[in-house]
């Protein structure tokens, strides 16, 4: 996708509180990132999104340095910034933190009433994905899913880690577009890891989820080459 249809929207968003801030300019980035609009090796002009989003280049290039801090973008010299594409230190780190978060946030969390029925809708949306053979779905609704399981900590700290780590995560999933199996066999593991909390099985869940994130890393560890 053109850079410039995906910031459609931006400006809008943005005049009505946070615009004309760093945080706010890094944050509707990562999120772009995140929902997969902004692929990696995207070169993020500094014209094109100064007039997008209506902020100076100082404020820019300000939002620059906290997303290049998160390995989200990467300044190359002479070339400009780009949205990054993880290695595999990158995706240790990805999981090490998710395998911190997520099961804790499993086991610890609480369950507001209507938590796990919006968690069956993603299973659902995750289920159609896959029976239309939709990569870019499976891996929407995954995202969808986990996102969903931080925030039964409800913490906000917790969410807007997360958030960072779903817009690592998005690039890493770039790397297995073409590989729908990856996606497709964790469908079934989502939709039994809910079933589990709905019956109050927590402890067995979080381990669960632990091992799948451990079989997801070791997964994409292989897919880029870092093991044999």
């Amino acid at each position: 996708m053109p850079m410039n249809a995906a910031l459609q929207g931006i400006a809008d968003a943005g005049h009505a509180t946070h615009a004309h801030t760093g945080a706010w300019v890094a944050a509707q980035l990562r999120q772009r990132i995140s929902d997969g609009l902004l692929p990696p090796g995207t070169k993020l002009s500094e014209q094109a999104l100064s007039e997008a989003l209506g902020v100076s280049r100082n404020t820019l290039r300000e939002a620059f340095t906290v997303l290049a801090g998160e390995s989200v973008v990467q300044r190359i010299p002479n070339r400009g910034v780009f949205v990054a594409a993880p290695g595999a230190d990158d995706v240790r780190e990805i999981y090490r933190v998710r395998r911190l978060i997520e099961p804790a946030a499993v086991l610890w969390g609480d369950v507001p009433a209507g938590a796990l029925d919006a968690m069956d809708v993603i299973v659902d949306k995750a289920r159609a994905a896959l029976a239309e053979g939709s990569v870019a779905g499976m891996a929407d609704a995954n995202q969808e899913l986990h996102k969903a399981l931080v925030s039964l900590s409800g913490s906000a700290s917790l969410d807007a880690l997360m958030e960072k780590v779903l817009a690592e995560m998005r690039l890493v999933f770039h790397a297995m577009a073409t590989t729908p199996d990856f996606h497709g066999h964790y469908v079934e593991r989502n939709a039994a890891l809910v079933a589990q909390i709905r019956h109050g099985q927590r402890e067995e869940a979080a381990a669960e989820l632990r091992r799948y994130l451990d079989g997801a890393e070791h997964e994409l560890l292989v897919h880029i080459g870092a093991i044999p």
